[in-house]
């Protein structure tokens, strides 16, 4: 008897698939900040080295882990499921290497500190708004 081929579900959530800006909503405050898409491998890698700070945040994606080596200053770093859903949340000091999150399919960045004030916390949704959608 043959074996049934059952299709696996995609690793990348539907949402960016390019490089470019945004702005993320932070579904359980409403809190809307200035958002920088890394979906390239280039994008990806080059991350937030060589920078002093970050306006808003930066979001890899596909990522499940993220390292500050190279880093200028501590970021605060959210671990999004496949529906943008916050997995964990940390604050990362230069120098250092997080564990991979295996549910993990996106990493968001930002300055350290930022995260709290937008009121992210485990089980909160993000959304990612397009720019020309975005309020002024």
């Amino acid at each position: 008897m043959a074996r049934r081929q059952v299709p696996l579900a995609p690793l990348v959530p539907p949402g960016p698939r390019q490089d470019g800006t945004a702005r993320l909503r932070v579904a359980a405050s409403g809190v809307t900040v200035p958002l920088e898409i890394a979906a390239s491998r280039r994008a990806r890698t080059r991350g937030l080295l060589g920078r002093d700070s970050l306006e808003g945040a930066l979001l890899l994606s596909p990522a499940a882990g993220v390292h500050t080596f190279g880093m200028r200053f501590p970021i605060d770093v959210a671990y999004l499921d496949g529906d943008f859903a916050v997995i964990s949340l940390r604050t990362m000091r230069p120098g250092r290497l997080g564990l991979p999150r295996l549910r993990a399919r996106t990493v968001l960045e930002s300055a350290a500190g930022a995260m709290a004030g937008w009121g992210m916390r485990p089980g909160v949704r993000v959304e990612i708004v397009p720019q020309a959608d975005s309020p002024a």
